[in-house]
């Protein structure tokens, strides 16, 4: 049987092959409650643009309020929080979060994330080993870090090696985190610049986990979320 969802977006990243990862948590009556995770019923997991849209075609945002029809929770190994959606009904927008709400939305991580050590070559502490994957109950994080520059440039450790990477370079909790940012309005705002290092004075980052690929799971920069981007002045 169907049910509802009403979550806080606060991740709207880029999911291969060609769709997105949703992620937000629960909002009842102006409080935050468990992540959930919408996914689609593809072995990917994906949520493609038609499967997310709004009735009137628009794509959810990160920090809007919605409303999405569930059919089932699916939790797989680290990511307990997927709920698989029902792709007969659109999504529907009920409200937006603002800056200060979004500040009762944080993490407080007792350690690192998830655990830290393995990392790509132009990474640090951005990997996960799949073995030790059951281990950890959950794969969502909104951190506010310290120190967090976002970094534009060539990627020799993409499969494409010609092409430009953003990653988020942040510290937390005294540990050094450098993370792939899969959010499309951030990758296009620096992308849109000349390579080098860009620091943010302030912003929260949603951080994923993603599922394993080739031994290892990967620690994503799902989405990076300033005050000017939720609207504050």
């Amino acid at each position: 049987m169907s049910y509802q969802k009403t979550i806080a977006c606060l991740a709207n990243s880029r999911k291969p092959p060609s769709g997105r990862c949703i992620a937000g948590r629960e909002y009842r009556s102006r409080e935050f409650g468990d992540w959930v995770r919408p996914v689609s019923e593809r072995e990917s997991r994906e949520v493609s643009e038609e499967e997310r849209r709004y009735e009137d075609g628009t794509d959810p945002q990160v920090l809007d309020i919605v409303s999405i029809t569930m059919k089932q929770p699916l939790a797989h190994n680290h990511q307990r929080e997927n709920h698989v959606i029902d792709a007969e009904y659109h999504w529907a927008k009920t409200g937006r979060l603002s800056w200060e709400e979004i500040q009762r939305a944080l993490d407080a991580p007792n350690g690192p994330l998830w655990e830290n050590g393995p990392s790509t070559r132009n990474g640090f502490n951005d990997q996960v080993p799949e073995a030790s994957l059951a281990a950890h109950d959950r794969s969502l994080y909104l951190v506010l870090p310290t120190n967090l520059r976002i970094v534009v440039g060539i990627d020799d450790n993409s499969p494409y090696q010609s092409r430009r990477r953003v990653r988020a370079h942040f510290k937390l909790r005294g540990d050094t985190y450098h993370l792939v940012v899969t959010d499309p309005p951030v990758e296009r705002e620096y992308f849109a610049k000349k390579d080098g290092e860009y620091p943010v004075a302030k912003a929260v980052v949603c951080v994923s986990l993603a599922e394993a690929f080739n031994g290892y799971a990967y620690k994503l920069a799902a989405a990076v979320i300033t005050p000017e981007r939720a609207g504050a002045t």
